[in-house]
């Protein structure tokens, strides 16, 4: 891939993705397949402006590790030094960047069990410090391509070829192989805009979901709720795009509200792992059956996390002809699947989907009814004669989508 495209898509993670400021802080989280690109990504970020850059690398094989070899008492265990780092960012408020380049499959083998006792354990802690964190600081989470997360998608080339293959393809779906990338993303966030705004404007209550793959499906919408899509902003009104790419329009549920059955339509790719072919039951807002062709009983554990993983936290709108499903790939990344096709999320939901967030506490949002949990799973419902209509407050009914894309 050309050095000149690569540098324009680290200027439009930093300038776009962050909306970076002179005199912030950056932390990027990278995994080790592409270490130049993210020196240029580290150059971006100090040309925007930025005060400091710090990088922190992961690898899946140290997380493997970790899980076989630490007990669950010390997996549960909140460090002392890992709550000073917190409350640090808490004070300053760095910039984050993740940067996704995962083998699919890297997880393979992973004691999910003992790992999820060890999340279990840690969130008691690390969830009050996150609330302080939450809706305050710009963040975006980004792809480069992985050797093996290359390979899973197109087997039949050779390494070189598929990470190229592969760059090519998160370079389109992000908007970012063009001559300006800025330009083309400050016009997407103008469409996804003009959506929430119509949507916002009917005053929606309940959405119902319809396909003749079985799914027949009605969510409340809360009154406070509001659509959001493309550029996200903190509590003080800082403008970002947390996810490059997107295609969505989305919202938070009202919890409590969710009935009937839905039908997966793309795998779910979890810690390594593929659920295929799922259906979920909800009644009262909460999963109550689970289905799967492949790896049930992985999809019973994510509901099962902690008591708000079974309550959906997103209801999220997204055209059947999107970019991303248009190649027909199958990523293998939520980043990418869940943005080809109309999605739900079990678990946590979006503070900033409520008006007036900004004027609210963490807790107050939650009474309002967004829902809390330590997960957000996506998956992915979306089908080419997909049906949604709203029903409004005003007693009209309105089709939102028609064979699986806008009806407006």
């Amino acid at each position: 891939m050309k050095v000149t495209t690569l540098k324009k898509y680290a200027e439009l993670i930093a300038r776009t993705g962050i909306h970076l400021e002179k005199g912030e802080d950056v932390i990027i989280m990278a995994e080790l397949d592409q270490p130049k690109f993210v020196e240029y990504l580290v150059e971006a970020c100090y040309k925007a402006g930025a005060r400091k850059v710090t990088v922190e690398f992961t690898h899946q094989p140290l997380q493997k590790l970790h899980v076989r070899y630490r007990s669950v008492k010390t997996l549960q265990t909140v460090e002392d030094w890992e709550i000073a780092r917190f409350e640090h960012y808490i004070k300053t408020l760095p910039c984050r960047i993740y940067l996704l380049s995962e083998d699919p499959d890297g997880l393979n083998g992973l004691d999910h069990e003992k790992e999820a006792k060890g999340m279990q354990g840690r969130f008691k802690v690390i969830k009050p410090l996150r609330d302080k964190l939450e809706d305050k600081y710009k963040w975006c989470i980004a792809a480069v391509p992985g050797k093996k997360w290359a390979k899973k998608m197109f087997p039949d080339l050779s390494p070189a070829a598929a990470v190229e293959k592969l760059w090519e393809a998160i370079l389109y779906t992000a908007r970012a192989d063009g001559e300006n990338p800025m330009a083309d993303w400050d016009a997407h966030n103008r469409d996804l805009a003009a959506r929430c705004s119509y949507l916002n404007g009917l005053g929606i209550r309940t959405l119902h979901y319809e396909s003749k793959n079985g799914t027949d499906f009605t969510v409340g919408m809360n009154p406070d709720g509001m659509f959001c899509g493309g550029g996200d902003y903190t509590v003080d009104g800082k403008f970002f795009d947390a996810n490059i790419p997107t295609e969505e329009v989305f919202v938070s549920p009202m919890r409590g509200q969710a009935d009937g059955i839905v039908y997966s339509t793309k795998p779910l790719s979890y810690n390594g792992q593929l659920i295929e072919n799922f259906s979920i039951r909800f009644e009262n807002g909460k999963a109550v059956e689970v289905k799967a062709e492949k790896n049930e009983e992985l999809l019973r554990t994510i509901i099962s996390m902690d008591e708000g993983a079974a309550y959906l936290g997103e209801v999220a709108l997204v055209p059947f002809s999107s970019p991303i499903n248009k190649l027909g790939y199958m990523f293998y990344n939520t980043l990418f699947d869940e943005n080809a096709v109309c999605h739900l999320a079990l678990g946590r939901g979006f503070n900033n989907t409520l008006r007036g967030f900004e004027n609210l506490t963490v807790e107050e949002c939650k009474a309002r009814g967004v829902n809390d949990s330590m997960i957000h799973e996506d998956f992915m419902i979306g089908a080419a004669d997909l049906s949604i209509v709203a029903a409004c407050a005003d007693g009209r009914t309105v089709q939102i989508f028609k064979d699986g894309e806008w009806a407006f």
